[in-house]
């Protein structure tokens, strides 16, 4: 199972409003390439994204359903690859005073994918979430929708570019 964690200037409940929202989930899931349609009753239980991985002219369509929501503490998310599988997205997140420290964790479900060594899968993995996590922080640090208008209006600059990129 691939992990990553980073402490990001925000709270758990600026995390939790990128992840509620489906039609950001392009701009912080490393490989979405466009959004196709987020159900209605997205995030709750059961309900799915509609969304496409790749580059023109090799774009898979895919869905994402959400398996757990229970904010601001933890989301597990069930993305459907097409033919590399299904996959399991653990994401917990936890205060630290005035930040929150989110941790990813990635494992194969289904497809080929499951069939790679756990230190090749972990070794991809990791580095691809580590490139989520910082587009995650860029966004719930005050640059999406429903935020207050980017970590400089907030007083502080977004770690997204202080921290290094632990890959």
């Amino acid at each position: 199972m691939a992990r990553n964690v980073r402490l990001l200037h925000c709270t758990p409940d600026d995390v939790f409003r990128v992840l509620a929202n489906g039609w950001l989930y392009p701009l912080w899931v490393v490989g979405t390439s466009r959004m196709r349609d987020v159900a209605e009753s997205w995030p709750a239980e059961g309900s799915t994204l509609h969304h496409s991985f790749g580059s023109w002219p090799l774009v898979v369509n895919d869905t994402t359903v959400m398996r757990e929501w229970d904010p601001p503490r933890r989301a597990v998310l069930e993305p459907h690859g097409g033919p590399i599988g299904v996959a399991r997205v653990a994401i917990d997140v936890k205060a630290r005073g005035d930040r929150c420290v989110v941790r990813i964790q990635e494992e194969p479900v289904t497809g080929p994918t499951k069939l790679l060594p756990d230190t090749v899968f972990d070794a991809i993995t990791r580095y691809r979430n580590a490139e989520t996590l910082h587009r995650l922080a860029y966004l719930a640090e005050g640059g999406a929708p429903g935020t207050t208008g980017g970590a400089a209006a907030l007083g502080h600059e977004s770690t997204a570019e202080k921290e290094p990129i632990d890959r």
